[in-house]
């Protein structure tokens, strides 16, 4: 039995020798090292791509401030009446503001006598003036100081009436115009709400509201993004 056992190891072992003498031989497959360093130089990490800098480029390009604008409804002379018009757009869920826009609102024409060489020439100036009971102020500020004003006028013929008047009576006075401007107040919708006023929205606020204008201008509740 053991002689048995030591024979068919021994044909194992014959048996796998004479396999692997018949097998052919089968070269190994080795990448060129040139090969294997132009492969490694086409490999690129994500941070070297060309993409991320200009994805960060566009990140780090200012934002451009817009100048915004808003939806205004308008104008009133009083501030109470705009403030009913505000309590009306929020009960329609409308977010609005009162706001004072200067308005340009006409000319004025000042009528004076310009500074003589000292404030006590002047104030003699106005004295003789007062005398004749003509009305006179002494000028405090500006470019006109110690100057005497003589009447604002509306219109531009009062006014040349007075210079004539004045000059028959030996005094060469002068006009200057002034811008006249007023207050006017409008009801300011927010950016946010500015889409749900409509034609239709203002018509029905028109009955409570007569001549309610709609204008688009800049914001003034709003700062300028920066």
């Amino acid at each position: 039995m053991r002689w048995f056992f030591l024979f068919l190891l021994a044909l194992n072992v014959f048996y796998y020798v004479w396999h692997q003498q018949q097998a052919p031989l089968r070269p190994k497959e080795v990448t060129p090292l040139s090969l294997f360093h132009s492969e490694q130089k086409n490999i690129r990490l994500l941070s070297e791509s060309a993409e991320k800098p200009q994805r960060r480029q566009m990140e780090e390009r200012p934002v451009t401030a817009l100048t915004s604008t808003c939806v205004y409804l308008g104008s009133f002379s009083a501030e109470d009446r705009t403030q009913q018009l505000v309590q009306r757009l929020l009960s329609l869920d409308v977010q609005a503001s009162v706001q004072t826009v200067d308005a340009a609102a006409g000319v004025d024409y000042w009528v004076y006598l310009p500074p003589l060489a000292s404030r006590q020439a002047s104030l003699w100036q106005l004295r003789e003036l007062q005398a004749r009971k003509i009305d006179s102020y002494i000028i405090t500020e500006g470019d006109l100081t110690d100057g005497i004003s003589l009447g604002i006028f509306q219109r531009k013929d009062s006014a040349d009436s007075v210079v004539e008047r004045l000059k028959g009576a030996g005094y060469d006075a002068l006009v200057r115009e002034l811008a006249r401007s007023q207050h006017d107040y409008w009801a300011e919708v927010s950016p946010e709400s500015g889409r749900l006023v409509d034609d239709s929205l203002v018509r029905q606020l028109a009955p409570d509201f007569p001549d309610l204008q709609k204008q688009i201008m800049p914001c003034k509740s709003v700062a300028s993004p920066q």
